[in-house]
């Protein structure tokens, strides 16, 4: 695919909204409702890369309460033309075909490969790669389990989400802070995953999100990976202009940016 003259390409993850409250996440969700009408102009296609929902379930006939102002603009925006793709992150993994029947936007559940301007990008939410890890690795597997998401299903949507947002508060205060520390080039799982990738293939923008860090880091003279952070206490973006891909803050943290 090549843009069009004067499109862009837009990479946003990790907005956890429902988090830790209705009045915070509503805040937030007015601010990125806010972005996206902005970039609507200019974008040709718009990459969600994973937790946007602190917490999504699809049962049958019910949708969960909130979020009405985001899903509305990405219908709007998906009703323009433009492009949307939604990538399921650990916090909203239990997605079905609602994004894609009333929204047309298509959900990954894998990263995937693609090419844009001659450049190839590798995208994914992020979570399970790389060395380590081993406990949600294994907590990966059964949560993506059809029968266990069936089993969750049949309990009452009251008791269910109810139980979800419980243990995702719980996990919230036990990592704390942590997860926004670099932990140098040696250390980080993504960085040590796309060294990997590289020694088999050629890829010039790896962009995950889950890290909740911004970070712009290259890998390589032409290879360069890109963690989205986040729009709980970042609010950064990824847009890519046909020729080469850029971290940015929309509220004026860019100087909070992990850059080499």
């Amino acid at each position: 695919m090549q843009l069009p003259h004067g499109k862009k390409i837009y990479f946003l993850s990790d907005f956890h909204l429902g988090a830790p409250d209705h009045v915070a996440s509503l805040e937030r969700e007015k601010i990125i409702v806010r972005f996206l009408d902005e970039i609507k102009a200019d974008a040709a296609e718009v990459f969600l890369v994973g937790d946007m929902f602190d917490f999504w379930y699809e049962y049958k006939q019910v949708v969960p309460r909130g979020y009405v102002r985001l899903l509305g603009k990405m219908a709007e925006l998906s009703d323009a033309g433009i492009k949307l793709h939604f990538f399921v992150g650990n916090h909203d993994m239990w997605m079905k075909n609602y994004f894609q029947q009333e929204l047309n936007i298509p959900v990954y559940f894998e990263p995937i490969e693609l090419t844009r301007n001659g450049k190839q990008f590798l995208i994914g939410h992020g979570d399970g790669l790389g060395p380590g890890d081993h406990g949600y690795k294994r907590l990966k597997k059964v949560f993506r389990n059809p029968v266990c998401q069936w089993l969750f299903g049949i309990l009452p949507p009251a008791i269910g989400i109810g139980l979800a947002n419980y243990f995702s508060r719980r996990s919230r205060a036990q990592t704390g802070s942590s997860e926004e520390t670099f932990l140098g080039e040696d250390k980080e799982w993504l960085i040590i995953y796309c060294k990997e990738v590289l020694q088999k293939k050629k890829v010039d923008f790896f962009v995950f999100g889950h890290r909740h860090l911004p970070i712009d880091f290259a890998l390589q003279p032409n290879s360069r990976y890109v963690n989205l952070g986040d729009w709980i206490s970042y609010f950064t973006y990824a847009v890519f202009d046909g020729e080469g891909i850029k971290l940015l803050s929309y509220t004026g943290n860019d100087h909070k940016i992990i850059r080499n």
